[in-house]
């Protein structure tokens, strides 16, 4: 198995500009956040959260109601396929669950991918998780 920081947990939202209007996407972002500093799958060092508006989409029938987020979590290789799967279902359920109310209207679409990153075409340096684990380490 992988050593945790290998799997960089790199959450990406990607969502139509008109959803702002509806949803903080600050406040989600920080709920992803804390579900993924929750899930011992992660190292907090790695974990990124990003949010990206689109000015320019098209959903469904465009409706300009319509509107969408699709998320991508990004992991290196090294976890069984039931951990990812697990840790999928927490987070795809603990972001629906977020944007319940949004389910009730007829024009909201949400989507969740996880993909894995070969560590061979993956280059990263951190001086994040070093402070992290000093710091714990002087608790």
């Amino acid at each position: 198995m992988a050593m945790k920081e290998e799997v960089m947990p790199h959450f990406e939202l990607r969502y139509s500009r008109n959803l702002e209007a509806q949803v903080d996407i600050a406040a989600l972002c920080d709920a992803i956040g804390e579900m993924m500093r929750s899930d011992s799958m992660f190292e907090v060092g790695g974990i990124r959260v990003r949010a990206m508006a689109c000015d320019d989409y098209l959903v469904a029938d465009a409706h300009p109601e319509n509107s969408f987020l699709d998320m991508t979590l990004r992991i290196g290789l090294g976890r069984t396929e039931e951990a990812k799967r697990a840790t999928g279902d927490r987070l795809f359920a603990g972001v629906a669950a977020h944007l319940a109310e949004m389910f009730d209207r007829p024009h909201f679409m949400l989507s969740f991918e996880i993909q894995e990153i070969s560590p061979s075409l993956s280059w990263k340096k951190n001086s994040i998780h070093a402070r992290l684990r000093n710091a714990s380490v002087q608790e």
